[in-house]
């Protein structure tokens, strides 16, 4: 065989391969290491059963989800919220399917904005359960207003939640790992803690100081490689944060349910989220087309993305402003264009 005949092969060989990887990423729910870990490594059942796991925000969306799948790996479950009838629900539905008893699931009203209950609630759990393996930082909230629109109260209120909340908890809990050596803590972000989006100011600010602060706890902390720090960064999921999203008054929500159909499935956010935990990744983006491409823009080709974002914005505007989910426009046209 000749040497231009061999090249040819390979540059065939190489032009399929690219073809092949390209019609993948059209149809990929995740960023590229996040799907790699679910094809080639270890799963969540052999990686987190028989921990602690404390998931606050879970008598709904991710959080409920996270803690049913949870109570089928044989672990022993926190759940806090601040709707302890709700929280009573999830736990009976963990219950239901029969790998846990009542002893492996604690429940434990918790509200993030009350930072000065904080320490108690996590010696609570070390005296419940004698350790924390995984603190699943879930619970949040969205806005949907324009930012001009939005009073300073409504800004208050998410960089309390989302990120003072959530740092507060996290730093109860993090002496705990120092001390042991080892834990993980997982922050369900989003991926507008990487992008931006109109509508969201307060939202995409609070999410983007949690991931500065947990990139940062990261670096700091590699002087203990038993502790890990993972970012969760989903895109739209099936749940409820859009109808309890602020709206321009710090009392008002959007307060009526928005279409579903076009947004990923809980159940498969996840199962994603749990393939991260179980490989130990630092920072994972769970999310459908076309979303995911304008992540992957907006981290490598930022001017693209500028434009794109100014482009379909218009459009996010426009629906909002019509009664309409923000995002059901294009993504719908999406859907229906690749499926």
């Amino acid at each position: 065989m000749s040497w231009e005949l061999l090249l040819w092969l390979l540059a065939l060989c190489a032009l399929v391969a690219l073809v092949v990887q390209l019609l993948r990423f059209l149809r990929a729910d995740g960023d590229l290491t996040l799907l790699w870990a679910e094809w080639q490594g270890r799963r969540p059942e052999w990686e987190l059963t028989d921990m602690v796991i404390w998931v606050t925000g879970a008598s709904s969306g991710i959080g409920e989800e996270l803690a049913y799948q949870l109570s089928k790996l044989g672990v022993s479950l926190v759940l806090s919220a601040r709707r302890v009838q709700e929280l009573e629900r999830v736990k009976r539905k963990c219950l239901e399917n029969g790998n846990l008893k009542e002893k492996d699931i604690l429940i434990l009203p918790l509200d993030l904005t009350d930072r000065s209950s904080h320490e108690a609630a996590t010696k609570v759990v070390l005296q419940e359960f004698g350790k924390i393996d995984i603190l699943v930082n879930n619970a949040g909230r969205s806005q949907r207003s324009l930012g001009v629109d939005t009073s300073l109260d409504v800004f208050k209120e998410l960089i309390e939640l989302n990120y003072l909340g959530t740092v507060s908890l996290t730093l109860c809990v993090l002496p705990h790992m120092i001390e042991r050596k080892q834990g993980k803590i997982v922050t369900v972000n989003s991926l507008l803690g990487i992008i931006s989006a109109p509508l969201s100011t307060g939202y995409c600010a609070s999410k983007h100081a949690l991931r500065g602060f947990f990139n940062c706890l990261r670096a700091e902390l590699a002087t203990y490689p038993g502790i890990v720090v993972s970012n969760i960064c989903p895109g739209p999921v099936q749940s409820n944060i859009v109808k309890n999203s602020l709206v321009g008054d710090v009392q008002k929500t959007i307060g009526v349910d928005t279409d579903q159909s076009h947004k990923m499935a809980t159940s498969r956010c996840v199962r994603l989220m749990l393939i991260s935990m179980a490989n130990d990744l630092k920072e994972v983006w769970i999310t459908d087309q076309p979303f995911l491409l304008i992540t992957y823009l907006w981290q490598y080709m930022p001017t693209w993305a500028w434009w794109l974002t100014n482009k379909l914005g218009k459009k996010r505007i426009e629906n909002f402003k019509n009664g309409l989910d923000a995002d059901i426009s294009y993504f719908k046209a999406w859907k229906t264009k690749h499926d």
